[in-house]
This record gives structure tokens, C-alpha cells and sequence, in this order.
């Protein structure tokens, strides 16, 4: 085979999806953490002309990211014609501004780093505000993956009754294009945030609820208050316990379940982040398509002159 899949422990189970859609060879990355902290990895050596996907969950960024980089430079030293990224969950794209003084910007300096380890990267759904695209981002080329229509199946095929919640305006508009694929309605709520742990959230129409069962989204979840929040008002309402749906789980300490306690029937979520009781959604097949498009574009044409 002419690919070869490098998934870090995390996301093998992905990975092996992937790769049979891509036909690509799976060669998981061996990575040894010494008493010291320090990482050594490994590689199937075999790797000379074929093109590398590494396949990185970036949920705990900070202990990852010098190991995908002694993996990207390592793969390339051992003859790999190409070297890209599968990242499914992005990090730090939030900080896209310094919002006080002296404060790094993140973004562009993550943007930089991972420019420097692969030829090309795929993602989900990144959380961009400030830079609106992944390609103002990054020099490399890139593949932005959208999880609407694979919640909105899910949306369709396990609550069709549902009315789809958004935390905020912001969320409007995927929130809006979930419910639209799904042909469900769906409702904003303004959201007010007083500090990292304190966020207060308006009540929905109750007359565009009734008879509904609730799904509250949210593209990435982190310590959950928001959510929270959510379900509390809306069982003020009297309607059906609320179904959490999610991009990324983040899941910082306990906050799944947090959610739990605070009513949530469900708490379901795409596979970007690996979590044993709630990744219900698989996104290799929307990847393997971004995948495909990029490793195309890196391929020599075999046709005649």
C-alpha cells in the first residue's frame, strides 16, 4: 500500500475506520514516556515513498504535540513522500486575540507549529471566531470537516420529535443548519457569561417547545456550566429531559457527569474526543472524504504526457 495510517493510542479505533476507507496501511506510533518525562517514539520503518497520515487526538494538547512533531520529522526521515494531519479535535483556536495585555496569541502560533511538523491538515469543525477560516489561518493546505450532517442523522434517527437548542447567538447558524437537515425546529438562547464559572442563559419560547423534546447543542463542551444552566431552565418548563448533543467533548473534570446530575437524559457526542459513554457519532467517513481530496492533490498524475 502506498498510504500508511499513524494513529497515537487515543484514536486507533478511528483510525482503523479510516484507514479501510482510504485503503491505507495502519502502523500505530509506539510512545514510551521515561521516569524523566521525556517521550521516545517509534515507527514502522517501512515507510519509504508511501504517504503518512498521522492521526493525533489533541485533547491534551500540551503532552502531545512534541511527540507528533518527533513523529511527523521522524517519518519524514525514514522516506515518506508526504506527511499530513488528521486532528478531529483543534485546539487553541479560541485565543485569536490578546484580550489582555501581554497575553500570547495562540492561533496563529499553534497554526505555525503544526505548519512546521505536516504537509496538510484535516480537522472538525475548529472553534473560529476572529479568523473565520482555516485558511487564514494556515499556509498549509487544509480540510475543514462540518459534524452537521452527521448530528442531524443522528438528530433524525434517535429523537425525531426534537427541537435543537443553541447556547447562544453565536451558535445560530450551524445550530440552525443541524435543525434544517434534520427538519426539526430549533430555538437560540441568550447567554450571558460572568466569569470561567458563572454563565446565565435565557428561558426558550415555551409555546415553540410544546410537544417537543429538547436537544441542546454545542460545538465544543468543556466544564459544561453552560449546558447546565440549560437543562435547569428548561426543566422550569416542564418539558421531556433534555438530550445533550456535542462536537467535541472536552469534558474537563467531572463535567459529564455534571450533566448528568443536572437532568440531561443523554449526553451524546461525535468521536473527535475519544469518551467511552458518549461518542455515539463516527466521523471517519466524512474525514476519509477530506482525506482523500488532499492525498489526490499530492499524488503524480500516472496519465501520459
Amino acid at each position: 500500500m502506498s498510504r500508511v495510517l499513524i494513529p497515537f493510542p487515543d484514536l486507533q479505533p478511528l483510525a482503523v475506520d479510516l484507514a479501510a476507507r482510504l485503503n491505507a496501511r495502519v502502523a500505530p506510533v509506539g510512545w514510551r514516556r521515561f521516569p524523566d518525562g521525556e517521550s521516545l517514539v517509534t515507527l514502522d520503518p517501512q515507510l519509504s515513498g508511501v504517504d503518512v497520515v498521522v492521526v493525533a487526538g489533541l485533547r491534551n494538547v500540551d503532552s502531545v504535540a512534541l511527540a507528533l512533531r518527533f513523529v511527523a520529522e521522524t517519518a519524514r526521515e525514514l522516506g515518506a513522500r508526504s506527511v499530513g494531519l488528521v486532528a478531529p479535535y483543534l485546539p487553541y483556536m479560541r485565543q485569536d486575540t490578546r484580550f489582555h495585555p501581554g497575553e500570547a496569541i495562540s492561533a496563529p502560533i499553534f497554526a505555525r507549529f503544526l505548519e512546521q511538523s505536516v504537509d496538510w491538515l484535516v480537522t472538525v469543525d475548529p472553534h473560529l471566531h476572529r479568523n473565520p477560516r482555516l485558511d487564514g489561518l494556515f499556509s498549509i493546505p487544509t480540510r475543514h470537516v462540518a459534524a452537521a450532517a452527521a448530528m442531524a442523522a443522528w438528530v433524525q434517527a434517535n429523537v425525531p420529535d426534537a427541537i435543537l437548542i443553541g447556547p447562544d447567538s453565536e451558535s445560530a447558524q450551524w445550530v440552525g443548519d443541524i435543525a434544517a437537515r434534520a427538519q426539526v425546529p430549533f430555538q437560540v438562547l441568550a447567554k450571558i457569561r460572568e466569569g470561567d464559572r458563572s454563565v446565565r442563559v435565557s428561558l426558550p419560547d415555551p409555546v415553540a417547545a410544546r410537544g417537543r423534546t429538547p436537544v441542546v447543542v454545542d460545538d465544543i463542551v468543556s466544564s459544561g456550566h453552560t449546558m447546565i444552566e440549560t437543562l435547569k431552565h428548561l426543566a422550569t418548563l416542564g418539558l421531556p429531559p433534555a438530550t445533550c448533543l456535542v462536537t467535541h467533548a472536552v469534558f474537563s473534570e467531572d463535567a459529564y457527569e455534571r450533566l448528568l446530575a443536572a437532568g440531561a437524559r443523554r449526553v451524546v457526542s461525535t468521536d473527535t474526543i475519544p469518551h467511552p459513554a458518549c461518542n455515539a457519532i463516527a466521523m471517519a467517513p466524512a474525514l476519509a472524504v477530506a482525506c482523500e481530496a488532499l492525498l489526490a492533490e499530492r499524488t503524480p498524475s500516472l496519465a501520459a504526457p
